[in-house]
């Protein structure tokens, strides 16, 4: 794990600086500048935007009793694509600005649910399930004993 966040972090930078290069030298570098400047931007109004859409989903939906799993996967996707887009680069600015495309972030969703589905379980405790399961015991009713007047008259 350790060796791939390692490559991650040496590997994303250098080919967006590649990228970057190139892009300089195929148009100019006023151009380039131009381009990381406005992305950035942009990707950070579009992310503000859509924060307070689903900080509102997020409200409506907990006032109605409903859990917003949805809404809160969204909400995190938003704060992803927001930091991607202020990172200077264009492959982190292509992603951002994908997170931030509704349709997109859906199929982003979708498959992040399947992903931890097949990675974790749920198991639920089995609350008022009877007989209870195998190895835990059962509920014993009991009562307090009121202490003896002597601890009573020594406070």
């Amino acid at each position: 794990m350790l060796l791939k966040l390692l490559s991650l972090f040496i590997l994303v930078p250098l080919v967006e600086l590649a990228l970057l290069l190139y892009l300089a030298d195929a148009s100019s570098w006023q151009f380039t500048l131009l381009l990381v400047i406005a992305t950035g931007v942009i990707g950070t109004l579009l992310a503000r935007e859509q924060g307070w859409r689903t900080w509102t989903r997020i409200r409506d939906e907990l006032a109605a009793g409903r859990m917003p799993a949805d809404s809160l996967l969204d909400g995190v996707l938003i704060f992803i694509a927001g930091a991607l887009l202020l990172t200077p680069g264009v492959l982190t600015d292509l992603l951002g600005i994908s997170l931030l495309v509704p349709w997109c972030r859906d199929y982003y969703r979708r498959r992040l649910v399947a992903w931890f589905k097949s990675r974790f379980t749920i198991q639920s405790p089995g609350f008022g399930s009877w007989p209870p399961p195998q190895g835990r015991s059962e509920v014993v009713d009991s009562y307090v004993i009121d202490p003896p007047a002597e601890a009573e008259e020594k406070k």
